[in-house]
């Protein structure tokens, strides 16, 4: 019915580092019985991300596997014959109420302050009212019979718990009259034939295992144990916002995100570790977490902090040789699509010199698109400064220049920012009156075209000495 978002993720991810450090097998499965709430893309979105997000299925629609299908629209049959049984046991009987009759309920439940719930009507009708209501042609659904005194469960995070659902409810539809079933029936059936041994889900769905419990023991089948994962969140306490997308996986892809900074966001501001650390990858997670450690306090996520866990992340991918060379396909990409109207030269876009570029940002930058910024144009595009313009800052320009590009062609120069720094400071020592932020203003405008960014030094060391040279060596001939 929707795209993933933060609080689906948690749950996937919960879910896949259970799975994976216990060698199980993770499965998505696709809840579609609401048809009229079906986003058409949503199914096939989730898959998506999930592979994005780097925690893909082990079985799945797309994957396939022995259990399938794996979409419940496409698992009807199931329903219906569980449907039967659950029919010919008397666990469960046909309802022939009218969506208005039900609606009257409801009005008649608020008007008088109580929560609106099912009469339970159609369970005392005869065999022979439902057979003469049959033959009448009129429609029906399935209900099932909640029944008093539940067993306790112990749920895997929240311990031991029951909920007497009968005194609070009337008997829910298990069956619609499309032929769909409602999630109550679907997922006990499916957990049932997919053989899940442990279920991972929202706290949201805690008060109502009792009631798939008695479903469980209509059918006679073992149920798989269940684990209940507190709320995700905002830092105020309040619910994730899904207002223009905000939350949703797409929005932070398409942000530059890294999909292992979210994996470590969600899984810092909750529990299930022994002790929070930002920067852990996912087979960190995997080794690290424990079940028992899952608090039920509700996880508080703080979005503000997203940006310095992708800084991390993203250090950590330039220091891998591998995801490098990734890095530095998407850099030579950015700087082609940002800057395509501009003359780029393709020496800027050498895969040496991206990769001197992002070794030596390592750290400063949470995103890679900051390197395509405007405070960081000079990289990409070489600037067009006349020697009159330099003229005007100084008029030793000449001799300037000549000291840095004898700067340049040391053979022994190594370029750091601190030793270029000393050099620098040196250089205009032999210069006749040209003030030392003066000699910084020129150099800045002849290196890049601007007045302003990163150091002097951070500029040459980031450059390169062939690049300083040849900038200063056009800005002098100009």
């Amino acid at each position: 019915t929707g795209f993933l978002h933060l609080g689906g993720l948690r749950t996937a991810l919960y879910n896949y580092i259970f799975a994976k450090k216990h060698q199980g097998t993770f499965i998505l499965r696709v809840e579609d019985t609401d048809q009229n709430r079906v986003v058409p893309g949503a199914a096939e979105g989730i898959e998506d991300m999930l592979d994005w997000a780097g925690i893909p299925p082990d079985e799945s629609p797309r994957r396939g596997g022995s259990f399938g299908p794996y979409q419940q629209s496409h698992r009807l049959d199931f329903y219906r014959s569980a449907s039967d049984v659950l029919l010919e046991r008397g666990a469960a009987y046909r309802c022939f109420c009218t969506p208005q009759r039900l609606e009257l309920l409801k009005k008649e439940a608020l008007r008088s302050q109580q929560t609106p719930r099912y009469d339970n009507r159609c369970r005392h009708l005869t065999p022979t009212e439902v057979a003469e209501k049959l033959s009448q042609g009129l429609d029906w659904v399935v209900r099932f019979r909640l029944e008093k005194g539940v067993e306790p469960f112990q749920d895997l995070v929240y311990g031991w718990n029951k909920h007497e659902v009968a005194d609070v409810e009337g008997d829910p539809v298990i069956l619609k009259g499309d032929g769909f079933p409602t999630y109550h029936l679907a997922n006990v059936v499916d957990d049932h034939y997919m053989g899940i041994s442990h279920v991972l889900r929202g706290t949201e769905w805690l008060t109502s295992t009792s009631k798939h419990l008695l479903l469980y023991k209509a059918f006679g089948w073992d149920p798989p144990q269940f684990g209940h994962l507190p709320l995700l969140l905002n830092k105020d306490g309040g619910k994730l916002s899904k207002r223009q997308g905000d939350i949703f996986l797409e929005r932070f892809a398409r942000d530059g995100y890294l999909p292992e900074a979210l994996l470590d966001i969600i899984t810092n501001c909750g529990s299930g570790f022994a002790e929070k650390q930002m920067g852990r990858s996912l087979e960190e997670l995997i080794s690290q977490f424990e079940i028992g450690r899952i608090t039920t306090h509700s996880a508080l996520l703080d979005l503000e902090k997203l940006p310095e866990f992708n800084r991390i992340h993203l250090t950590h991918h330039i220091e891998n040789e591998g995801l490098r060379q990734k890095l530095i396909r998407e850099v030579q990409l950015l700087v082609e699509h940002v800057y395509e109207d501009q003359q780029v030269d393709q020496e800027v876009l050498e895969k040496e010199y991206v990769e001197r570029v992002l070794l030596l940002r390592k750290g400063h930058i949470s995103f890679l698109k900051n390197l395509v910024s405007s405070d960081y144009s000079y990289l990409w595009v070489r600037p067009s400064v006349s020697r009159e313009q330099l003229q005007t800052i100084s008029a030793e320009v000449d001799e300037i220049g000549k000291l840095v590009l004898g700067l340049m062609t040391r053979p022994d120069a190594v370029l750091t920012v601190e030793e270029l720094n000393k050099d620098l400071r040196s250089l205009q020592k032999q210069t006749k009156e040209t003030k030392y932020s003066s000699v910084m203003k020129l150099l800045r405008l002849a290196l890049s075209g601007q007045q302003h960014g990163p150091s002097v030094a951070e500029m040459m060391v980031t450059l390169g000495p062939k690049e300083v040279y040849g900038r200063i060596h056009k800005a002098l001939c100009s």
